[in-house]
Order: C-alpha cells, then structure tokens, then sequence
C-alpha cells in the first residue's frame, strides 16, 4: 500500500488538533489508515548531535483504492470530516474559459485528453506545492500504472494561451525545451537524451516505437508537455509565483482519466480564490462532440438499512447509520420512499465506492472494528480451515519435527524445467501456460514440486548436507471438463541429498506421514487388506535410475468403515470415482544422474511426491 509523508506540524493544523504519537496511532486506526512512523525522535536525536535535519515528518500508509487519501490535503480535509469539525465536502464547476482540441492522429496510442484549470487565491508555500507533485508521483505509480494508462501535465496558466491542441505529431517535427533544459531538442533527440535518465528512461518505451509522438501545443504552438514523458520548460509551475495552474491528462482508459483528472482539481481545490471551486475544460473530440472536464458532481445510490446491520451483526437505527456514512464524507439521509433504504450522495473523490458492500464498510469503519460483535447469531460462516488446509498444516508440522526444512518456491517455472530437465515428455493439455510471459522461468504453472525443490537445492550448495528439504503446496492441471478449466492439487514434495542418494530416507518420511494419519501400510498388492497403502516398482518413471523408483498407491477406506486418523471428512470425489481400485498418490525414488545435472547437482538426491487430497 502507497505510504504518503506530510509534515507533522502543518498536518496537526490542518485537522484542527495536537496529538502525542499513540493518540494519532489510534485515530488512524479508528479511520481506516495506518501510522507507519513518526520521525520526531530521530530530528531531535539528529539535531543534537549537530546534523542537518527537516521537519519531523508523519509517514502514513494508505489503502490502495483511497486515491483521495494521497496529499495531506485530501486526508486532513477527511479526517475533519471523522472527527465531526466539518460537513462534507461539495465541489462546483466555474464558468469554462479554456478549450482543448483533440485531433484524429491521437486514436492508435493515447486517444483520452482531459484537462482542468485551479484559479488560486495565492500563490503555493514550498509545503503545499511539494503535496502537490507528490500526489501527482503517487497516482503515476499506483492507478497510472507507471504512466502507461495515464499521464499528468502540469503548467502555469499564464505563460500559455488557448485554445490547446492535442495530437501525435512526427518527432522530428517535435521541437522544444524539456522541463529544467534551456536548450531546445526534437523529440527524436529527447529519447536519446533521457535513454540514460534513471527518472524517465522507464517511460521512453512507451511511445519510442510509434510513428508519431503525443504532443499537446497551446495556441501559439508553444509545447505544453510530451506525454507521457516530459512537459516543457515555458510552462514550469514555479512555487510561491503561479496563481493559475492548467492540469492536462492523456490516458488510454476513459475511466482512468475521468478519476485522475478529477483528483488532481479536487484535492487543491481548497486553494482556489473561490473555495472548492473549479475551473472546467470544454473539450473537442474529433467526431464533433464536446465534454467538460472535470466532472465533480456527486453519484447517487442507495443502501439497505438492514443489509448494514446484518454485515455488521448491529441493530442500529437508520437514522444512526445515515450519521456514521456523514462521517466518512457519505452525504446519507433517510429515504423517503422506503425508511429501510439510505439516500446516499458518493462525492466525486470516492471512486472506491462502487457497490452496496463498500458503503456497507465505510459504515462500519465509522462504527468502529473494535466496536463490532465478535460472534455473529445465525452467521454461516465459520471460522475454521478446510479440510485440505488442515491437513497440510499437520504435515508441514510432522516433517519439520522429522528433521526437514520447508522451502516455498515460485508455483510458475519453465517449460524445460517441468519436463525436459525432469526426462519427462510433456503429454500435450496437460500443464497451464501463460499466454505472454516476461521471462522464460515462468513459463507455465508447475504440474510437480520436484523443480522447485532442486532450485531450491540448487541455490543453497553451501548448506552442510544432508540436505532435507520438504514442500506442502499446489500443483495445476488443465481440466476442459470443469468450469474453471483448471485443477489444483495439493501434493507433499521432498528432497533428500547427501553423498549417498538416501531411498530409505524418503521412504520413511512416507512410512511417518501415513502413520500420523492412521494409513496401515499393506505388504503387497495382492494383499486381502481393505484399507492402505503401499509401494511397486515403477518401471515407467524416467526421471529415476532404472530399478530405483517406486508408486505409492493408496486403497480407499470402503464407505461403510470407519474411518481413523485425526481427521474427519467425507470421501473424496476421487474415492468416489473408482470403487473398489486402489489410487496412485505419487512415487519416489533415486534421481537420474541426468536429472541432477540439469539443475546443476553433483549429489545423489532422491525424492518424493504424493498427492494427499485423497488422504483426506
């Protein structure tokens, strides 16, 4: 989650209150949000041993979906609102001044232009301008998803002149000094000059390849920005001189577009000559229509009075709920047409509420977690792990009891390491493969935990063998039959190296999991036994020595037995499935020279691998 630094003495004034550190650790927690530190004793420590210090700074950490919540602003502005000192929030539209063509060239790479405009009563402090970029960095990290879906502009009003023009443009055509560069480059040249940048190197792939380059032009042809890499030198914002800032925002999402440009008027809008009042864009797109933005007004919906009280095993009265909504900037009122149903006004900086649940939340924050009943009468939850969980935590503990050491490798590995390293042949629909991988050790999802095991083996030559190491976890299958069209099963994986390869080590840990749940183990297959399990050659495992692997089968407890062990559960639907015939788990057995060599072993090794959802 995004975490946001604000000044610890600005921020105290802004919510109206001082607090000592554990008091304001309470209030974030009471709202929703986390304390992560408070810098205080590290500036006087500092400042005692004679260091250059700051200000003791307040690091907050944010909710993902809480956009509003970046800038100190925006989150002074909602706590006032918690702690009862201020109603919510209402934003109005100016009258619009500015217009922003959007040209057809623009379709193929970044189609969505929106702008808006802050008439400020002053000039930005150093304070509020740095809040100002650091929200426009957090969104660029977090919902812009690196500049790749939205980027932001920002430009002092008065050095520029509309109408603006936004189009993509060839880039040698492109010609104009970046932001802190006097020297004017083309924009061919841009993308050679910040190759090397550690700031924006990163964004240069975005549009490097294309034919033409985003460029927006004000109506003299002065360069406002390049999205989504740089915005040009004339149109700096200089703190504690701009009084008029013109927002611009490119994206290849409407809707992200729509939230960004939004939070970016909205947040600051308290600077403005007239409070919480902002100046919209009109805006032309190329079939003619026209928008202005952006658009602040307020969504309408509504909430079950009972559907609140239910989730929240309280009984509270509408009229309660509608004042604890108020508290989290939720305008609620009592429905008039039905008082089981709140009225509820989502002010434009929500864009997290989007269903019935969400207001559901907020009420409760509101109320408080720590207020809410612990146990809920009627509730068809339960808290309780299911089965398979259970029974892989019993023997993630058994194993490290016996000696081994669990390792959690990647459930995504390559193609070769699943099959060709292993000596197996990929029979074709088995294993699931990702459409676009980034790399090629992640290729497809693992159908066995032997790979990760000898990575993980692989990785740690340094330990003093024996080398014992066990894994618990899923493996996937493709299964068209099923709806999901996939299969997870949960297997048991281990690994056993030394210099001696150590089959009867591996074939003990299988004799000790089956006694801890209560499997007798049967001599032979032929045996009259009606419940067990037991082990046969393997004459079709390549990834062993010839005449060193062995199956594990298990025979299914009949359904009229009872059953032992710790656990109780239902057959499975793989007993189910085959009456009367014993179930293949897994095998283990000596590794193949090959094999090890592959992964780069010089150690016999043996393993082992059973499915245990049958055990259950």
């Amino acid at each position: 989650m995004p975490t946001i630094s604000v000044d610890k003495a600005d921020f105290y004034r802004r919510i109206g209150s001082e607090y000592t550190t554990e008091e304001f650790d309470e209030l974030c927690f009471d709202f929703g949000v986390e304390l992560d530190e408070d810098t205080t004793a590290d500036v006087e420590a500092a400042r005692k041993a004679g260091l250059p210090t700051e200000a003791p700074q307040l690091k907050i950490e944010i909710p993902a979906n809480r956009y509003d919540l970046l800038c100190s602003e925006g989150l002074a502005r909602s706590l006032r609102v918690f702690l009862g000192r201020e109603a919510p929030t209402s934003y109005t539209l100016a009258k619009p001044t500015q217009e922003a063509f959007i040209e057809p060239s623009t379709s193929p790479l970044r189609p969505y232009f929106a702008a808006a405009v802050l008439r400020l009563a002053r000039p930005m402090n150093d304070l509020e301008y740095n809040s100002f970029i650091d929200l426009q960095d957090k969104l660029h990290h977090n919902l812009c998803r690196q500049r790749k879906f939205v980027a932001i502009g920002t430009h002092d009003l008065d050095t520029i002149e509309g109408p603006f023009r936004y189009m993509c443009r060839d880039p040698h055509q492109i010609k104009f000094a970046p932001l802190n560069k006097d020297t004017e480059y083309t924009a061919a040249q841009l993308m050679e000059l910040y190759d090397s940048d550690r700031h924006l190197s990163k964004y240069l792939p975005i549009i490097r390849d294309a034919p033409g380059y985003p460029i927006i032009y004000d109506k003299h042809d002065r360069v406002l920005s390049m999205p989504p890499v740089i915005n040009s030198q004339h149109s700096k914002i200089v703190a504690g001189k701009t009084t008029n800032i013109f927002v611009d925002v490119t994206a290849t999402d409407k809707t992200k577009l729509d939230i960004v440009v939004m939070l970016m008027a909205t947040m600051f809008a308290e600077y403005c000559k007239v409070p919480f009042e902002v100046e919209p864009v009109k805006i032309h797109y190329p079939d003619g229509t026209t928008t202005l933005t952006p658009n602040v007004a307020p969504r309408k919906t509504t909430a079950s009075h009972a559907y609140i009280n239910a989730a929240a095993g309280l009984d509270l009265s509408t009229e309660e709920w509608a004042g604890l909504l108020t508290k989290m900037s939720l305008a609620a009122t009592v429905s008039e047409a039905d008082h089981d149903v709140l009225d509820v006004l989502v002010p434009c900086t929500r864009p997290d509420i989007l269903h019935e649940c969400d207001i559901m939340e907020d009420a409760a924050i509101a109320y408080g977690y720590n207020n809410l009943p612990t146990s809920m009468e009627g509730s068809a939850t339960v808290a309780k792990p299911t089965p398979v969980n259970k029974l892989g935590d019993i023997l993630r503990k058994e194993c490290a009891m016996a000696g081994w050491t669990e390792c959690l490798p990647y459930i995504l590995c390559s193609h070769d390491e699943n099959y060709a390293w292993l000596l197996r042949k990929d029979p074709g629909g088995e294993c699931i493969r990702l459409a676009n991988p980034k790399t090629t050790e992640f290729q497809v999802v693992r159908t066995s935990l032997v790979p990760g095991l000898l990575k993980t083996a692989r990785e740690n030559k340094a330990v003093p063998l024996p080398l014992k190491v066990f894994e618990v976890s899923d493996v996937a299958f493709q299964r068209p039959e099923l709806d999901r069209r996939s299969r997870n099963e949960r297997h048991l994986g281990a690994v056993y190296i030394n210099h001696k390869a150590g089959f009867e080590v591996v074939h003990g840990l299988l004799d000790r999991i089956m006694q801890i749940l209560g499997v007798p183990y049967i001599a032979t297959a032929d045996s009259k036994a009606e419940y067990g399990y037991y082990i046969a050659e393997a004459k079709d495992e390549p990834s062993f020595l010839p005449g060193r692997a062995a199956h594990v089968f298990l025979r299914p407890r009949q359904k009229s037995q009872k059953k032992g062990g710790p656990l109780e559960t239902a057959a499975s639907a793989l007993k189910a499935a085959l009456p009367g015939q014993d179930i293949k788990l897994g095998q283990l057995g000596i590794l193949h020279p090959e094999v090890l060599a592959n992964f780069d072993l010089t150690r016999p090794a043996s393993t082992l691998e059973i499915n245990i959802e049958p055990l259950l």
